[in-house]
């Protein structure tokens, strides 16, 4: 990337807003003919968005058994938040919060409710990207919507087809270990995370994706790109992972083949890295790397020093706390730590304003590059909130909760008493001070009821019939219609 365009970076993140864009324009480059030139050189943005991976299952954030070194680059080549949140766990809120920019809530998500529609009445990440003039792809898990909303209804360009998944042999079958026979009889013998690719040979699932997103970016290098990486892993269950991952690590017990299948996401993260410097893309390029909820302490997973995750200990810090690191060479700051109060509904208002447009009125999030720079001090936001009340939601999913500085008050169900803990005197939530601090309590009660007057009522998931898959099975791309 030239001086120049990184000069035109700093400005336009700085100011936040697109309507400045000209002016910074004209003071960086003087005439139009260099305006045009640096159009041609958007930004490219790579958003990776982990399924259930940990706060303490990266070496980044101290994780001792599991190698991660692309992961830990990233974090050396930019910065690692430490207080990063999923105010919509888990996955199917979470990535309808992350692709609106807002709490799920503004749209009727208060729990998993899968099928819930995204709202139409205000536009995706993805198709604000799109009508800038990005290439927009997305690769792997979706889960957002309706079966009606997928990826190429909500404004991304192209999608990667479904791979059909390894269906094992009754011989193969007869062999396994009894935890995986149990579970491919479950499933008509049929493989999570083994697929066939077009050349008939059975490969890993994020090994597919990984050299998927390799063919993306070579496609689209030329021109400004948007990269959605949700992939199947570490999803459970993670049993499949082959001993060549699982070696190359010092996890023990069941742990081990979570650690394998982390080990892979980290190599996908290699191949990106490597592809974008090959092409000169790199400083170019932001790249987020996240996690859609906390870890699953079923698998193995750690939030380490923080207590809970996905499962049973999701009344905890562990369960919404994720791992998340954004890099952009030149201009976000390389091996810097972020404290403050983020959320997933940032990145959309982040990739907004880095692509010198105007941050939506519906989102919630905020630009978080002047923050992430130095230019702005202090945290992100005051307050985050939670309210996961959905009337037939698992029992384990209710949740009430504030942030704000180092505490964090929560409650299960409204007619409970509020639980208060320091989290950074206790991290693993295990003295509640609520008695000792009422007005704490009583300033972080009545910031989440003014929030929870603002909010949507409790959304219907619709009774749609039975059709097409929302991301069409087979090798290859499938592409939106008038972009192919």
């Amino acid at each position: 990337m030239s001086r120049a365009y990184r000069t035109l970076s700093v400005v336009t993140l700085f100011v936040g807003r697109s309507t400045l864009l000209l002016i910074a324009l004209a003071v960086i480059f003087g005439t139009p003919d260099r305006v045009d030139a640096a159009e041609s050189e958007k930004p490219n943005v790579v958003l990776i968005y982990i399924d259930d991976l940990g706060y303490g299952d990266v070496g980044a954030y101290g994780c001792p058994d599991i190698p991660t070194p692309n992961i830990d680059r990233l974090a050396a080549e930019g910065v690692r938040c430490t207080a990063s949140y999923i105010t919509n766990p888990p996955c199917c809120p979470s990535r309808c919060s992350l692709i609106m920019g807002q709490y799920g809530q503004r749209f009727g998500k208060y729990g998993m409710s899968r099928g819930l529609p995204i709202p139409e009445d205000r536009p995706t990440l993805a198709r604000i990207l799109t009508d800038h003039g990005y290439a927009t792809g997305q690769i792997g898990k979706w889960d957002i919507g309706t079966r009606l909303q997928g990826p190429l209804n909500v404004g991304f360009t192209e999608v990667l087809k479904t791979p059909p998944k390894k269906k094992y042999t009754k011989k193969e079958l007869a062999s396994a270990p009894e935890a995986l026979r149990k579970q491919l009889n479950g499933k008509n013998r049929q493989s999570k995370y083994f697929c066939i690719d077009e050349n008939g040979e059975t490969v890993w699932l994020t090994d597919y994706d990984g050299d998927s997103m390799v063919n993306f970016i070579e496609r689209h290098k030329d021109e400004p790109f948007f990269l959605y990486w949700s992939p199947e892993a570490v999803h459970s269950s993670n049993i499949e992972v082959p001993d060549r991952l699982m070696d190359r690590t010092t996890a023990k017990g069941k742990r081990r083949k979570l650690a394998g299948a982390i080990v892979s996401v980290d190599d996908q993260v290699g191949k990106l890295l490597q592809v974008l410097s090959e092409h000169g893309l790199r400083e170019n390029t932001l790249v987020i790397f996240t996690s859609d909820n906390g870890a699953n302490g079923g698998e193995g997973g750690t939030s380490t020093p923080y207590r809970g995750g996905k499962g049973q200990g999701t009344q905890q810090e562990g369960w919404v706390r994720v791992p998340t690191i954004f890099s952009l060479p030149g201009v976000i700051p390389e091996g810097k730590q972020y404290d403050g109060l983020v959320a997933n509904f940032d990145f959309y208002s982040t990739i907004a304003s880095l692509t010198g447009q105007s941050i939506p009125d519906h989102c919630d999030g905020v630009d978080l590059i002047p923050y992430l720079t130095g230019t702005k001090t202090g945290t992100a936001h005051e307050y985050l909130f939670w309210l996961n009340n959905q009337p037939d939601d698992a029992v384990r999913r209710h949740m009430i909760a504030v942030r704000w500085q180092d505490w964090r008050l929560y409650k299960k169900y409204a007619k409970d008493p509020w639980q208060l803990f320091d989290l950074k005197s206790d991290p693993k939530e295990e003295h509640d001070v609520a008695s000792k601090h009422p007005d704490v309590v009583d300033q972080l009660s009545a910031q989440h009821t003014a929030w929870e007057q603002t909010l949507a009522p409790l959304g219907e998931i619709p009774k749609l019939p039975s059709g097409a898959p929302n991301i069409p099975k087979g090798h290859g791309w499938a592409f939106a219609s008038g972009t192919n």
